[in-house]
This record gives C-alpha cells, sequence and structure tokens, in this order.
C-alpha cells in the first residue's frame, strides 16, 4: 500500500476545535493525507467568541518547525495565525530551505471579530512571507488589510485587488467570496496566467467557523497530492461547500459552530 502524501500546518491552537491547528488537521485526514503541526499560539476559543490568546515563544515555534522538516518530507505546508512580526520572521527562517507548495492563509480576525493579527505584523507577513506563497488566499477584509483599502464590494474590484497583491511576491491569489454578498459565493484565482471563477449557492447558516482555515488546509491537502493549483482550488471548493451545507447537523457550541470536516465519511 502505498504511504499518503504529507502535509503541514502552522497555525493557532483553537481550544473549541473548530478552526487553527485543530481544523486543519482534520481537513487533512479527511482528503486522505498525514498531518503534521507547529503551534503558534494557544487560544482559549470557543463558538461565541476568543477569550484569550498566548502566543508560543519564537525559538519553540522555529524547533517544532525544524524537528518535523528534518524528519519527515512534506510535500506541502500551510502557513495560518501567526500574530505577531517576530513570529512572522520565525517561520520564514525555519522555512528557508523548504522548497514544496506554500498555502499562506493571513489570519487576522476570528469568525467572532475577536483581532488575531498585530498591526505591526502585516510588514513583516509581506515583505517575509508573501513572496514564498505558492497561494495566498485572503476572504475579502484580510485582502483590503493587506492593502490599506476598503473590501472589495463587486467581483471587479475582487480582482483587481487580487492582481494588486499579485504584485506583491506570492504565484497566485486566491480572493475568497464568503464575506460578499448575493446568492453565489465566487472564489477568485488570480495568477499570472489569468483569473479563474469558482461558483457555489450561497448557504444559509451561522455554522462558517473555520472555513478559512479549513479552505487553505484543503488547497494544501490536494497540492499535497500533487494536484495543479486550479485543481486543487477546485477540489477544496467543492469539499468545502459540502462541509458547510453538513454543518447544522453537528450542533456544536451556541455561536457560529464549526463546518462537518467529516462529511464524506461519517454524519
Amino acid at each position: 500500500m502505498r504511504p499518503p502524501p504529507k502535509a503541514m500546518t502552522i497555525a493557532g491552537s483553537d481550544s473549541g476545535g473548530g478552526a487553527g491547528i485543530q481544523a486543519d488537521l482534520k481537513t487533512f485526514s479527511a482528503l486522505g493525507v498525514y498531518g503534521a503541526s507547529a503551534i503558534t499560539g494557544i487560544t482559549a476559543q470557543n463558538t461565541v467568541g476568543v477569550q484569550g490568546v498566548e502566543p508560543v515563544p519564537e525559538a519553540m515555534i522555529a524547533a517544532q518547525i525544524t524537528s518535523v522538516l528534518q524528519d519527515i518530507p512534506m510535500d506541502a505546508i500551510k502557513i495560518g495565525m501567526l500574530g505577531s512580526p517576530g513570529i512572522v520572521g520565525a517561520v520564514a527562517d525555519a522555512l528557508a530551505d523548504y522548497a514544496g507548495p506554500i498555502v499562506l492563509d493571513p489570519v487576522m480576525v476570528a469568525k467572532s471579530g475577536d483581532p488575531l493579527l498585530a498591526e505591526d505584523a502585516i510588514a513583516a507577513l509581506t515583505h517575509r512571507l508573501l513572496p514564498r506563497a505558492t497561494v495566498l488566499t485572503p476572504n475579502l477584509p484580510e485582502a483590503a488589510r493587506l492593502l490599506g483599502c476598503e473590501p472589495a464590494r463587486a467581483l471587479d474590484e475582487a480582482e483587481d485587488q487580487g492582481r494588486r497583491l499579485l504584485s506583491l511576491g506570492p504565484r497566485a491569489v486566491l480572493m475568497k467570496g464568503g464575506h460578499a454578498e448575493g446568492a453565489v459565493c465566487t472564489d477568485l484565482l488570480v495568477g499570472p496566467e489569468g483569473v479563474r471563477r469558482f461558483e457555489s449557492p450561497r448557504l444559509d447558516t451561522k455554522n462558517t467557523h473555520g472555513t478559512g482555515c479549513s479552505m487553505s488546509s484543503a488547497i494544501a491537502a490536494e497540492l499535497a497530492k500533487g494536484q495543479s493549483l486550479g485543481d486543487a482550488v477546485h477540489r477544496a471548493h467543492q469539499w468545502l461547500h459540502a462541509a458547510i451545507a453538513a454543518a447544522d447537523t453537528l450542533a456544536v457550541g451556541q455561536g457560529h459552530g464549526p463546518v462537518h470536516h467529516f462529511h464524506e465519511v461519517w454524519t
């Protein structure tokens, strides 16, 4: 039997299990990929909000990454919550010799609205990690914050912002449409060769906690399998839509519940 592909997530821990490291590892497993992790921060968090955030020391973050990469060849890496300029630098340095695909999810604000990235970390993220990314996966508010402008309100504005982000160094930018309005949710994959759309009907549910983490992890999982970026995004988009559609069956928490990562396995 052929061993499964392997991917690592570098992100924060969500004690409620719906986002962060927990969502990433669930996504990897659901899609048939072995998952490793490096934890950048610990949150006291549930479906209602974030009650506390404690960063992991930078040296320990770097040690986790180095330890994994020295022993286990990674087919893809997903980067999520980083929190501070020092952590951004520690991650960038630890990945200096890694040549595989990197999915960078610029986690800035939790679903509850709680901030997860310090203002002074944006410049570090832009200069140290955006040029390393195979694909950058911001939602509309995150894209606007990276660019210092207002969130896009139409697809042409989202495409323009995607192109501006592309000029900062990533090989491609996925402008996620979950925060937009309208009956259809459209993600735009902006790359040097053009723009590709991925569309799904917008679903009426409050249980969307961890969608950004899960989407970026699903892309990383498919890249780890050897898929092209376009095919990886297509599969991830379809998988996440089904995970959101099944989210209400979990009935987790009193606020924004998680998506159903294992909707293809159990209900």
